[in-house]
Formats: structure tokens, sequence, C-alpha cells
């Protein structure tokens, strides 16, 4: 065991270790600042090339980046500067070179390259700088990731994810996984992946919700953020089949008190992103000035308002409808910021949820809707906590009871007041990200008629 350690702390960390943890012996190029005028190792890709009779000047990616290398024949063995007129896009490579400034280069360093190694030389790469149809893109999603549009989107994507993370550890809930293999419905049935469960019938959860109420009854504050599924024949441009969602689920939480936790999570991961990932935005070309004003108190309005104002803008509406994308859109866009619109009508909400004591036609729920066309993001309501009342909406959707004992169970022994949400990921990116269609949110979406690759 001693010449083992005696390893790990000499010869086989040596010039591995480096900002940002284990580097294995090369430099990450978002990390060239702390390099200047260091030899550093850059194990990379090719992303574009051009020559000028003696120098040749290679575009490198290496996933964290860009940076552009100078390869002057003069400084280089023959074999490399011939190499280096021979690269293809996406050729896999490994350089040495010399960093150095230069305002007028990408990321504002460049690399004077003195040595470089083939790993791979790639075949003609189908992407190319010409314009692609969507299809042909999707088709390509595996290679399309590797775009700067494409690595700017999921940088932020990423980026949203840790902010969620960190929002929910700072204030102390704890995370719950709950399954993704489910023998009952949360949302309703009509929208269910079913599958074979050893020759009983089960389903792809549309929501961890109700494993998550279960767990807040156990430890008070949780959240799980996972895959959920929605078999929705619609093709719009704010639907997937599969998606990401965080649900938190808070004990003795209120309506009022779901709905602050819902604006402080959401201005807390766009003020986030706007510190870390500002770059990534403006690439995108995105309007950073309208994310700037998101911060709370998002504006509130009643349901039976916003029928009225959808009547006003000429919609043809009645109370007791729900809302379709182009309703949401003229609702949002008469505000700065995320809107709420609370106390949606019983009948066309889920079972679940709460009934207002003043007014029981309508529920102790909201939706939280993003401005510029983007929609809701968040669902959320307060819980019925009643086990008659629970039983009684159960039998309104024809629910059986038989598969929703361990549910009820929890208005059984110790029920409370409690509240929760779901916040979508993919169409909280699409928004943040200024993006036309949540697709390019997801490494690999999943589509009414997308299941390749």
């Amino acid at each position: 065991m001693g010449a083992w350690q005696g390893q790990v702390d000499g010869a086989l960390y040596q010039g591995m270790r480096c900002e940002g943890g284990l580097q294995l012996g090369q430099v990450y190029i978002e990390n060239l600042s702390r390099h200047v005028e260091e030899e550093v190792t850059i194990k990379g890709w090719l992303y574009n090339r051009r020559s000028s009779g003696k120098i040749q000047f290679l575009m490198i990616r290496d996933g964290s980046g860009i940076v552009q290398g100078v390869v002057a024949k003069s400084e280089v063995s023959p074999e490399a500067f011939a190499l280096a007129s021979e690269l293809t896009q996406e050729s896999s490579i490994i350089i040495k070179g010399l960093v150095r400034r230069d305002k007028r280069a990408p990321g504002g360093y460049e690399l004077t390259i003195s040595d470089l190694q083939l790993v791979q030389m790639a075949d003609e790469y189908p992407i190319t700088p010409k314009e692609h149809g969507t299809e042909f893109l999707m088709d390509h999603r595996h290679l399309w990731l590797r775009s700067r549009r494409q690595h700017a989107i999921l940088r932020v994507r990423n980026e949203i994810i840790t902010g969620i993370r960190d929002f929910f550890d700072e204030r102390e809930f704890v995370l719950i996984d709950t399954p993704l293999l489910t023998p009952a419905a949360c949302e309703g049935t009509t929208t269910l992946f079913e599958t074979d469960y050893f020759g009983e019938q089960a389903f792809l959860a549309q929501s961890g919700q109700l494993y998550a109420e279960a767990a807040a009854m156990a430890f008070g504050k949780v959240y799980c953020f996972g895959p959920t599924f929605r078999a929705e024949k619609s093709k719009t441009r704010r639907h997937l089949m599969e998606f990401w969602m965080v649900e938190p689920e808070v004990a003795y939480a209120d309506h009022e008190d779901n709905m602050r936790l819902q604006e402080e999570l959401v201005s807390y991961v766009v003020q986030r992103v706007l510190e870390h990932r500002r770059p990534e935005l403006e690439s995108l070309e995105r309007d950073i000035s309208r994310l700037e004003k998101v911060v709370p108190p998002f504006p509130r309005i009643p349901y039976d308002e916003a029928i009225e104002r959808l009547q006003k803008a000429g919609v043809d509406i009645e109370w007791g409808a729900d809302f379709g994308g182009g309703d949401e859109t003229i609702l949002a866009e008469e505000f700065d910021r995320p809107v709420f619109v609370h106390r949606y009508p019983a009948k066309i909400k889920a079972f679940y949820m709460k009934p207002d004591p003043d007014r029981p036609e309508v529920v102790l729920c909201d939706d939280l809707l993003a401005p510029e066309g983007y929609g809701e993001i968040i669902g959320g309501s307060q819980r019925i906590d009643d086990l008659n009342l629970l039983r009684r909406r159960m039998e309104e959707h024809d629910l059986p009871e038989e598969t929703y004992g361990w549910y009820l169970d929890l208005r059984r022994y110790g029920s409370v007041p409690h509240s929760g949400f779901g916040l979508g990921l993919e169409r909280t990116v699409a928004w943040i990200c200024g993006l036309p269609h949540v697709r390019e949110t997801i490494p690999f979406p999943r589509l009414i008629n997308r299941l390749y690759p």
C-alpha cells in the first residue's frame, strides 16, 4: 500500500493537476489566460483551417473553447507542417504551443505551435458552412452538437441545471430520486407511454410529484430532478416527448409560499446565467436587457382577470376554458418579466389540486408564463390534504383507489398542508437563450416524429 501511495503522490500525478482538477497532461482552452507565455499541450479537434503560404492557421476546439493556432513553416518540422496542410475538419489532434495574448484572435489568445500530432484523420465532414435544413441537422444531431451555437446553448443549459441544484441545496432541500417506471398517471391518462413490466402494465413517469409529496412528509423540503415523459401528439415549438423537470415539494407551504419560491428560483437562475454565461448569450444574439429585468416580485393575475384581458384583446374564449400557446403569449407580452396566472377552474386542472376555500370552483394553483412568447415554464399548486376530498376528486377523474392507496395514506398518517411545482427545463432554456424551438435545448431531442439518433 505504501508503494502504491508513493506512485499516486509522485509520478502518476506529476504534471496532471492544474486548475479545474485532473487535466491528464493538458491545458483546456478556457484556461489559457492562466498560461500566457507558457508552452502548453492542447488535445482536441480541428474546427477550421486556412493557409497563407508558409503559415497555416488552425482553429482548434477542445470542448471548453476555440483557439487559433499558428503553424509557421520555419518553426516546426517539415512533417508537422505537411500534416497541418492536410488536416480535414474535425480531425483529432494534439498540439504543443506557446500561449500569446492577441486581441484580434478568438478569445483573445493565440498559440504559436511547435509540435503537431495526428490522432485520427477525419472523413469528409457532412456539416459544412453552407446552409443545411433542420431535418438534416437533426439527423446529424450527434455531430451538430460540435457547432458554436449548440455548444453555447448546452453550456447555458448546464449552468441552469447547476444553478437549480445550488438554489435548492443552499436552502437545505433534500434531493429525492423518483421512479421513472410507475403504475399510475399523475397528469392524466391520455399522455402516457405504456410498457410491459413482467406481465403488468406500467408507464413512463409524467412527473415525480406524487412520490415527492411522500418524501416531503418525511423530510419537510425536497425536490426531484430528472426526465419525464408525455405522449402528447403535438408538433409545436414548445413540446418534447421526453423532457427534464425539477419538482420541489414543501410541507406546511401554502399557495402564496409556493409562488414566492417559484419567483425566487427563476430569478436566481436567470441572474446566475447572466453572471457566468454572458458570452454564450451574446454569441446567441440574446437581448440580455430583457433578462436583466427578471427580478422579484413577479406580477400576479387571477384566471378571471386573464380571461377578461384575452376577451379585450379579441380572443374568443369563455370562463372555464384552458389557455393555448397563443393565449399565453398575449397575456405574457403585457409584462416585462414572468407573470403568474393563478386560481384556474377546478374542472381543467389535476385531481390533487386544493380548491380555494372561498371559491371551491377554482383551485389554489398557478402557471408561471415566461415573456416573449415562451409560455408556461412552471405549473404549481397547493395539494389537497383532506382524505375524503381527495377521494371524491379521484372518483370524478375515474382514478382507481387501489392504484393510489399509498398516495391516500399520506392523508391518513399526519396529513399537512403542502405545495409544490414543476419547472420544465427545456422551455426555460429556450426562453433564457431566446431560441425559436425547444429541439435545440436538449442534446438528443425526442419529438413526435423523431427517435433518431
